[in-house]
């Protein structure tokens, strides 16, 4: 195995996203510092700003409250997933006219492996700049993206990070290390506060001394294999993306202010369960773990209950309705601040052994199927005549809309998530 010696990859990120497509969106907002927040309060944090906000020190984790304070003509617009969910597709459809998509990392990075007769500099560049103006013209002018250009998607992560906003940066193999030792070890993708912290235990202080280590060593620093594919990636080695399995689905949602009743909070609980639940049947996945964590003002708790692999909505409130019961009782809460609800223990229909279905009555399982058939009804129905079409229980009117439904690192929801 040898590092490539021409350039492969393109890596493109959306600049300042979720504010960019409300700039977009209102033009009064344009040239304006703003922040998006998912509510109207000083004590939540921004989860996005533009970079008129970042100039005043606003980033995505500043609680309102600062953030105001650093930039008083801060615009605080609340999040519309869904709206940025529908532009990402249309980014998407303009970028494919362009060069194939490889992978798309998140709501605003995807990569291409570009074709054979576009990987040289002359090529690549044309591709960037003919996304770039895609983009203005036919999704939004108010919207920009930086793009990356190497050997591999690391690389080209990490070119992608050097020019923002509107930037392009093309890393040629016979360049390097040069370009990278003037970055910090923080710059490196996967390299966050505590693995820089384990680095410099085992001396390792800069990029250049992390180039000069042997990869061996990289994996031993990390404690597992992908400390030498890091090494192998940083080189240059294209090397495939390790696949991975699904874990767990869930939901959390931090509590609007008039939903912190407990009594509220609950609607709240079961809708993301309801929510959940169908994401698992549009998976064609079973649970066998239904996991709650709440959190108050100043307390925590969590609980988890067992069951047979199921996938309908009334196994997971049951479920629900039980741990709740213990978690008032436990913590006998005034005000709850954040739900999360997650479903573990995925496994398909035909990887369930039957001795785990044998050890239900027949009057159980009867139960057991006709509710599966309920559930896959409902989601019919709703599907084809509108969101909540039928529900179970009250659905709580959130500011921003949605309850559950929020846009989270590596996954982008599909629209028919976004429901009330």
């Amino acid at each position: 195995m040898r590092p490539e010696t021409r350039i492969k990859w393109l890596f493109l990120d959306l600049n300042s996203y979720f504010a960019s497509v409300e700039q977009q969106d209102n033009p009064a907002l344009r040239g304006k510092p703003v922040a998006v927040v998912p509510m109207e309060t000083d004590y939540t944090c921004a989860i996005a700003a533009s970079y008129e906000a970042k100039f005043y020190g606003v980033k995505t984790g500043t609680q309102v409250r600062e953030a105001k304070r650093l930039c008083p003509g801060l615009k605080c617009v609340l999040a519309r997933h869904d709206a940025y969910v529908r532009y990402h597709h249309r980014i998407l459809e303009e970028v494919v006219r362009h060069t194939p998509i490889d992978k798309v990392w998140s709501i605003d990075e995807l990569s291409s492996r570009l074709p054979p007769g576009k990987r040289n500099r002359e090529a690549a560049t044309r591709v960037a700049a003919n996304i770039k103006e895609g983009i203005w013209k036919n999704v939004g002018e108010a919207i920009n993206c930086s793009i990356g250009v190497a050997s591999n998607s690391l690389l080209a992560k990490i070119a992608g990070e050097m020019q923002k906003p509107d930037g392009l940066v093309i890393l040629e193999p016979s360049s390097l290390p040069g370009p990278l030792l003037d970055l910090k070890l923080t710059d490196l993708p996967g390299i966050n506060v505590n693995m820089e912290m384990r680095l410099k235990k085992a001396r390792v202080t800069t990029v250049e001394k992390l180039w000069n280590i042997a990869p061996k060593h990289a994996r031993a620093i990390w404690g597992s294999v992908a400390g030498e594919r890091f090494w192998y990636l940083l080189h240059g080695y294209d090397i495939p993306d390790q696949q991975t399995s699904r874990s767990s689905i869930g939901h959390s949602r931090v509590l609007d202010p008039e939903l912190r009743r407990p009594d509220m909070a609950f609607h709240v609980a079961r809708r993301l369960t309801v929510k959940a639940a169908g994401r698992l049947r549009h998976q064609d996945f079973y649970a066998t773990r239904f996991h709650l964590s709440v959190r108050g003002e100043e307390q925590r708790w969590a609980g988890e209950a067992r069951l047979s692999p199921s996938q309908d909505n009334f196994s997971f409130l049951k479920s629900l309705e039980e741990l709740w019961g213990a978690m008032t009782e436990d913590l006998r809460p005034r005000r709850l601040k954040k739900l999360s609800v997650t479903l573990y223990g995925l496994c398909r229909r035909e990887e369930i052994t039957p001795d785990l279905f044998d050890t239900a009555s027949a009057s159980y399982q009867k139960i057991s199927q006709r509710n599966e058939k309920l559930s896959k009804a409902m989601d019919m129905l709703n599907e084809k005549y509108g969101a909540e079409t039928i529900r179970l229980g009250i659905s709580p009117k959130t500011g921003a809309g949605f309850v559950g439904t929020k846009i989270a690192f590596s996954r982008v929801p599909d629209m028919s998530e976004f429901q009330n």
